[in-house]
């Protein structure tokens, strides 16, 4: 099947959980590779077998070449120890999973792939060229698209797990959107995140090779109290040749004060700690 066939498959069957970003109702219709609103705002499924809820164009500094460093290494299995950890939070049986900011795609295929793709997945982000790239990932139980977060294209409580990778959040547009007893959780970088590049790229005393996300946690803690805290760190040997995509697949090294780092510099790298804090709410509506 194309792409477009695949995603206007898995719309008939999941056009409950979306919501038009126009007017606010749920999409109810679906003809000739559109989807449509009782209002007749359509939206056109693409070609590439996704949905664009943001007519306007976005200026992202994550660029093509990022993004396909970020796939090469993250399917290497930088992040599997966090992916594994969150496949083991979800609960069992089918659910309505939604990655929050999903770039190219990976990390919501690899825990689908852990989970024996038997949920209903959808991976969004304000990155075209992101959801682009993610779009050679679906499949009858796989979809992605272009949205914003401020503004989620998805019906009150239609969604059972939120996952959110390293992205920024939207409580509000989350407490909406999630069902009685479903699940936020949120990944937070320690300061040990990463920490051997970092040290490469910035001088001893620059606070970019120090930095903590306690307010980001607290933040996190003020809205969702009972919520259950793990701490997941490991090393990842990198596989060799892959060092540049380590470095080009995270947005430390546009820093003003970040160095060139040679090629050899870059080979010196040959493991990288992953130190991160998973956060999870389970939700009482």
């Amino acid at each position: 099947m194309k792409k477009i066939e695949i995603a206007e498959q898995f719309l008939s069957q999941n056009i409950n959980l979306f919501k038009c970003p126009n007017c606010g109702m749920p999409f109810q219709n679906i003809n000739n590779h559109s989807v449509t609103c009782p209002n007749n705002h359509s939206l056109d499924i693409s070609k590439k077998g996704t949905l664009y809820f943001i007519n306007h164009k976005i200026n992202t500094e994550y660029n093509t070449d990022m993004l396909v460093s970020r796939r090469n290494i993250i399917r290497a299995g930088l992040f599997d120890g966090i992916l594994n950890k969150i496949s083991s939070l979800i609960p069992s049986g089918k659910q309505n999973i939604l990655d929050i900011g999903s770039g190219e795609g990976t990390p919501l295929s690899k825990v689908e792939s852990i989970r024996n793709n038997q949920d209903t997945a959808i991976g969004f982000d304000i990155s075209k060229p992101g959801v682009n790239l993610s779009t050679s990932e679906i499949n009858s139980n796989l979809f992605y698209c272009v949205a914003d977060l401020a503004n989620l294209p998805f019906n009150d409580d239609s969604i059972s797990i939120i996952m959110d990778l390293f992205s920024p959040s939207s409580y509000n547009e989350f407490n909406r959107i999630i069902k009685n007893n479903g699940h936020l959780i949120k990944i937070v970088p320690n300061s040990g995140y990463l920490l051997e590049l970092r040290k490469k790229l910035y001088s001893d005393n620059d606070q970019k090779q120090n930095y903590d996300n306690f307010n980001v946690i607290n933040l996190f803690m003020e809205h969702y109290p009972n919520s259950v805290t793990h701490q997941v760190k490991y090393k990842f040997k990198i596989p060799q040749g892959m060092q540049k995509d380590l470095m080009l697949m995270t947005p430390m090294h546009w820093g003003k004060d970040a160095k060139d780092l040679t090629k050899s510099q870059l080979n010196e790298l040959t493991s990288i700690t992953v130190d991160v804090t998973v956060l999870d709410n389970k939700f009482t509506k």
